[in-house]
């Protein structure tokens, strides 16, 4: 038999100088078998061919996990290695023995996400922009597919919602991306749970996003391991304060590089079975750090791509941003490294995607808007999938699609069911990826930002409408992005017609979500899990408390100093239990000795500030920029005890307050943990 290369064993069979027509057919049925089995991971690769006839290395572990040790019921092969090798000739032997077996369903597989924070489109080499190098992340294009044109929502809680459900985000109970408003409905089922339901092994490693507690929290959504931060904004990236399982912990080094670390231990753990590892970042979103090793890569580096409007690039933040992408592109290399070092790179699907459209004025195709706009450059982001031997490497998928599509098309993709009751709004993008779509249907999609100014100063709901050709936006302008992917000319009066069909589209997913765009009046709860944290990002200040920063995620309470001063949490206990209840706080030695009060439906707990932590604010240091915005800097809190109290279920306001203070301040306040 001639050896062809650039094809498999089985091909090659196939084309073989076959004398006999019995010959041919002996050769198709053992051409299927040798199929089979490098679908079952039975066969790892062909090595040489050699006088006795080819020479293959065969998977005894994965023989074992498939219960292929016992050949005959009378004949058991010992196979103590991980590999065996085996000539051509007994490679046959040992195949046709395995097919007097039953059939064993090609083994599922394993999916690896990442899920960058605020990198634009713009924001990889892979799509021209000679301003940083991307080549891990690119390496998915040349090796797998690229969607042209992917879209999610112009800001960072609302895509993982979509991405989670397969849902339109207002759907979901997301509102917005802090106080609560990120919270994902309790009654909405996430991909993780889907996963997990199929005997999935499923972790999640850094921005969550979706809700900080039990039912909210991601280990009650469905991830068995989860590891990073619940918050949207987070305000130190080096050794900050993290979560494990609900438990706080210290992080290592740079964030991404610790979460990535911690992915990769993930994978380790479980390459023995299907897994689902979700990788969403916190960069490049602000604060703008990231270690030197890349920072001074572009702090000198000419730079050759500009925004539309260059006058408003903001030169420091911008090379921090493509420091910080450089960054993730190496740890995304870390992880297909560990994927080809474990074997597992044949049977991994991996996604990349980011959250929305780049947070700074820099290159980005030359697309109107930013992160925070429903025009093309707030939510056309990056999107590669690479999954060898299934999807065609350097495809190129022009058809519109988003992050509701993602569900329906990985479960598609593991031949699982969707579990979920609620109609999803997504489609399974299979076809496109398999080369199946004969004929693939146009549709609208929709970007929604609720609560906007429009003009006259009216806050009302904004929706832009996007299908393969057409952008409506949201005051009705239509513009034609294949002619004009700048959305500088309105052509709604050439094409009226399908301006009023998407006009008509809008109201009508207006409609839809009429009766969930209202205030969003859900407590917090507590009890669900052991641990409830309550962070002061969740909380209200009131007389002279203050937050540390002007977006609430990342911040602490401060200028706490008058009796009539508290701190209140909108809450629902829902088991009635003794809670044990630790402050994370900052207090300085002067202030020392206040009394503080916890008070829940009449019941309260009195305690004492008797212990000094007087931190420095941390972060400034590590910036690459000057100013930072309204991320808040941190402290590393320390936890004190307050005592237990016992909680009667239901719903009610959870208060601190000072009964004395004989310093010039009680002390600042981090978080609440009630522990039961």
């Amino acid at each position: 038999m001639e050896l062809v290369e650039g094809q498999t064993p089985a091909e090659r069979l196939k084309r073989g100088s076959l004398a006999h027509e019995e010959t041919l057919e002996t050769c198709q049925h053992i051409a299927e078998a040798l199929e089979a089995a490098y679908a079952q991971g039975i066969i790892h690769r062909e090595l040489s061919q050699t006088p006795g006839g080819f020479l293959f290395e065969v998977n005894a572990r994965r023989v074992q996990e498939r219960k292929f040790m016992r050949i005959s019921p009378h004949h058991t092969m010992s196979m103590p290695g991980a590999t065996r090798r085996f000539t051509f000739l007994a490679l046959l032997l040992f195949l046709s023995q395995l097919s007097t077996l039953p059939a064993v369903a090609t083994p599922r597989p394993n999916v690896v996400i990442f899920l960058a924070d605020d990198q634009g489109w713009g924001d990889l080499s892979v799509h021209g922009n000679k301003n940083l190098s991307t080549p891990n992340i690119d390496s998915l294009a040349r090796d797998g597919a690229l969607f042209d044109r992917f879209f999610v929502c112009r800001v960072c809680a609302p895509t993982r919602a979509e991405f989670l459900t397969g849902r339109y985000y207002p759907r979901t109970g997301v509102r917005g991306v802090s106080t609560g408003q990120e919270r994902l409905n309790v009654d909405e089922i996430t991909i993780a749970q889907t996963f997990k339901k199929a005997g999935y092994r499923t972790g999640a490693f850094g921005k969550w996003h979706n809700g900080s507690q039990g039912p909210y929290h991601p280990n009650a959504r469905g991830f068995d391991e989860y590891y990073g931060f619940t918050s949207g904004h987070w305000g130190n990236y080096f050794d900050p304060m993290l979560e494990h399982n609900g438990k706080i912990v210290r992080g290592k080094g740079y964030i991404t590089d610790d979460l990535t670390e911690r992915a990769m231990t993930f994978i380790d753990e479980n390459k023995d079975e299907p897994f689902f590892c979700y990788l969403p970042y916190n960069t490049p979103h602000s604060p703008m750090q990231v270690p030197d090793e890349f920072f001074d890569r572009v702090a000198h580096r000419p730079l050759e791509m500009h925004n539309r409007d260059p006058q408003r690039e903001n030169m420091p933040h911008l090379r921090a941003a493509l420091a910080m992408c450089e960054n993730i592109d190496w740890n995304v290399g870390r992880v297909l490294k560990k994927l080809d070092d474990l074997e597992l790179t044949d049977n991994t699907i991996v996604i990349y995607f980011s959250d929305n459209g780049p947070n700074g004025w820099r290159w980005n195709g030359g697309m109107k808007g930013r992160k925070g706009s429903i025009d093309e450059g707030g939510v056309r982001v990056p999107f590669l999938i690479r999954w060898p031997g299934k999807i065609k490497p350097g495809l190129r998928v022009e058809q519109i699609a988003g992050a509701v599509d993602l569900l329906p098309t990985l479960a598609e993709f593991a031949g699982i069911p969707l579990i979920g009751k609620k109609p999803i709004d997504g489609r399974s993008l299979q076809p496109l990826l398999l080369g199946q779509a004969r004929e693939w249907e146009d549709r609208n999609m929709f970007h929604f930002a609720g609560g906007r100014t429009t003009r006259g100063n009216k806050k009302e709901p904004l929706v832009s409408v996007r299908n393969q050709r057409f952008r409506l936006d949201a005051f009705g302008n239509l513009f034609d992005m294949v002619t004009d992917p700048g959305q500088d000319r309105n052509v709604a009066a050439r094409h009226p017609r399908v301006a009023k069909s998407m006009s008509a589209a809008a109201r009508q997913f207006l409609a839809e979500l009429e009766g969930s765009l209202g205030p969003d009046d859900r407590p917090f709860p507590i009890g669900f899990s052991k641990s409830t944290p309550l962070p002061a990002r969740d909380g209200k200040a009131h007389g002279d408390v203050e937050r540390s920063g002007r977006a609430p995620n990342c911040s602490f309470f401060r200028n706490w100093t008058r009796k009539d001063d508290k701190i209140t949490w909108d809450v629902e206990v829902t088991e009635t239990a003794a809670y044990q209840v630790v402050i994370y706080y900052a207090c300085p030695q002067a202030d020392l000795g206040s009394t503080i009060e916890l008070s829940f439906k009449g019941v309260t707990l009195e305690g004492k500030v008797t212990q000094a932590n007087d931190p420095p604010l941390r972060g400034a240091e590590n910036d690459r920029t000057p100013d930072r915005g309204g991320e808040s800097y941190v402290k590393t809190f320390k936890p004190m005890t307050l005592g237990t109290i016992r909680l009667e279920a239901g719903r009610g306001e959870l208060a601190i307050r000072a009964t004395d203070i004989p310093g010039s301040q009680v002390m600042e306040v981090r978080l609440l943990m009630l522990n039961r």
